[in-house]
């Protein structure tokens, strides 16, 4: 039984390593980012999501408000915010987000508390096996937790790959 206890946790492992090993050659030297949009890469994302068009003035995931429930690993709370790009596609059940298209996600703790900021961010060439998704997460003030081809976040997003990696429904 011991033994059978340790598959899935060294399954997961190589999982992890190989799925990093393929985000490694996906340095992006000619990537679509779209007109006005920052290049795929973590302050200049922060910078462009809190100033130059600041998320919270954006529009939230149509059908949710703000502190819907959530699941692991975001928080027990969640506020979605997209920009116009990928609100579009929402409403039009497009089934892919368009290049340029920014999620922006708040996580919460169950006393409100802010803990995160999860961005998934598409950007053409970027990442061809991840549908060309930048992934990164911050802490509530800026700072980079995450970023760029994330194993973590695309192992689990991957589970919805059929639906271009959206966990939001």
């Amino acid at each position: 039984m011991k033994a059978r206890s340790l598959v899935m946790p060294a399954l997961l492992l190589g999982f992890f390593f190989v799925l990093a090993a393929s985000c490694a050659k996906y340095v992006p030297t000619e990537v679509g980012v779209a007109p006005g949009a920052p290049a795929p890469e973590a302050k200049a994302l922060w910078s462009y999501i809190t100033k130059d068009s600041p998320y919270t003035e954006w529009r939230m995931w149509p059908d949710k408000k703000a502190l819907y429930m959530g699941t692991v690993p975001h928080g027990a709370l969640l506020t979605t915010y997209v920009n116009g790009g990928a609100r579009k596609a929402v409403i039009q059940s497009a089934g892919v987000m368009p290049n340029g298209a920014i999620i922006v996600k708040e996580n919460y703790r169950p006393d409100k508390e802010m803990v995160a900021v999860t961005v998934m961010y598409k950007v053409a060439g970027y990442n061809p096996e991840a549908n060309n998704w930048f992934w990164a997460k911050y802490s509530p003030k800026g700072d980079i937790m995450v970023a760029g081809c994330a194993p973590m976040c695309i192992a689990c997003h991957s589970g919805r790959k059929q639906f271009d990696y959206i966990m939001t429904k």
